[in-house]
């Protein structure tokens, strides 16, 4: 009798032990930790390192990794996972080809969308500028295109690296930061939405207007890019020169190295309290170049005639990042007005700039998300080559001179144009900090 019920006993224990070490297999093998903001699910991210590991095996000029090759159920989990994995990665192109650069030599950044043909043109310009292949080209992207991957693919006359906007819409197309079929439609009021019960009810802009994800996109793009560029990129960690900020329907002078570097000797010989450069204007330029070529202004940072073709150091953007919670939270979507917000309410000091009298990087973007007109970006771009053509004899000063000193105060933008009250949007923002 006690032997009978010593076995049970024994037969008991060991059942009890066999599922213990069952439940520990199925712990540590069966169940999947749950993902940290940010990081991708863990299947998705495995056929992500793949194809990463596949893209960082390629020679230095290989093409741009493939894209997902899913169900399209599963493709935005593949796009956000390799995202995810080629930010990390950060493969750098070309390296073979220029494999020594100077930790202080320039670094050209551009924001991409979707037009190919406006980067095509401005990849154009870049490759006729004498010194550009000592820079570092950086194409940060919100969208993942084979066009645009080609493009870059192509790219043979400078260090390229891409890097890619993990929170876009293309990544998240029926929940937010993308549109949530929930949200408030745009002109809804506050009462009715409130009765609808739409996710965002509580939050319009100052105009009363909801959150649009297409315009959002934008200013999150711009200040993530910022962000990874200064902090992430392991390419710039050593990095004691300028960043060129620019966009893919902007369109180069030959000349704009050799100008940008005669600029930034300006700035530390007779401007050191300018935070910033620019190279860009949206003035139309009248007459030839004589007398103007070899002329530099300084003003008050505006961002309606400074954002184009803006550089900065270090110390610049380190003062902007403080700033974080006044650029994620300011009632905007543009990243340009919010910026000359930035300079009258947080920023030590509003911003000086030194810009020349021609500029050396022009706009062929007359379309997008501020125009209605069809986009003729080639069109453009010949005319601009013609201007410059036309003036060659004047372009690569030996020396460039302040010209013109203008009284300088804080300039408030002049409206606010909303289109940024969604508290979503404000968490995200100062979120991305953290996330990387």
């Amino acid at each position: 009798m006690r032997l009978r019920i010593y076995k049970r006993k024994v037969l008991l224990l060991l059942a009890l032990l066999a599922a213990a070490c069952g439940l520990a297999l199925w712990g540590s093998h069966g169940r999947q930790r749950k993902p940290e903001p940010g990081e991708p699910p863990p299947r998705a991210a495995s056929r992500a390192a793949e194809l990463a590991s596949a893209a960082s095996r390629r020679a230095a000029n290989a093409s741009a990794p493939p894209p997902p090759r899913a169900e399209p159920a599963n493709r935005t989990l593949g796009y956000r996972s390799l995202f995810y994995q080629l930010n990390f990665d950060q493969p750098v192109r070309n390296l073979a080809r220029f494999p020594r650069r100077p930790p202080g030599e320039l670094v050209l950044v551009v924001q991409v969308h979707e037009r190919a043909e406006h980067l095509r043109l401005l990849l154009d310009s870049l490759r006729r500028a004498p010194g550009v292949e000592r820079a570092l080209l950086v194409l940060s992207h919100d969208l993942w295109s084979e066009e645009l991957n080609r493009l870059a693919a192509q790219v043979d006359f400078c260090q390229v690296l891409q890097v890619f906007f993990p929170f876009s819409a293309q990544l998240y197309p029926r929940e937010f930061p993308g549109h949530d079929p929930r949200d408030c439609p745009r002109d809804l009021g506050k009462a009715a939405a409130l009765r609808l019960g739409c996710i965002n009810a509580e939050y319009p802009d100052s105009f009363g207007h909801y959150r649009e994800a297409t315009f959002a996109q934008t200013k999150h793009h711009w200040w993530w890019k910022l962000h990874f560029v200064w902090e992430r990129l392991r390419a710039l960690r050593e990095h004691t020169g300028l960043v060129l900020f620019l966009e893919e329907d902007h369109y180069l002078a030959p000349d704009f190295y050799h100008v940008l570097q005669q600029l930034w000797a300006l700035k530390r010989r007779e401007c050191p309290e300018c935070q910033v450069l620019s190279l860009g204007s949206y003035n139309v330029v009248r007459g030839g170049f004589s007398g103007k070529a070899d002329k530099v202004e300084m003003k008050t940072w505006k961002s309606t005639e400074h954002n184009m073709g803006m550089a900065f150091g270090r110390d610049t953007y380190q003062q902007l990042i403080e700033c974080t919670d006044a650029f994620c939270t300011y009632d905007d979507y543009n990243w340009d007005w919010t910026l000359q917000h930035l300079t009258i309410s947080c920023l030590p000091k509003f911003w000086k700039v030194l810009v020349p009298e021609i500029p050396r990087v022009f706009h062929t973007g007359d379309c997008g998300m501020h125009h209605k007109k069809s986009c003729r970006p080639s069109t453009q771009s010949a005319k601009i080559d013609s201007l410059l053509s036309s003036n060659q004899q004047y372009l690569f000063p030996e020396t460039m001179s302040v010209s013109k000193r203008y009284s300088m105060a804080p300039l408030s933008p002049h409206v606010k144009n909303g289109g940024w009250g969604d508290i979503r949007d404000h968490e995200l923002c100062k979120s991305y900090r953290r996330l990387q």
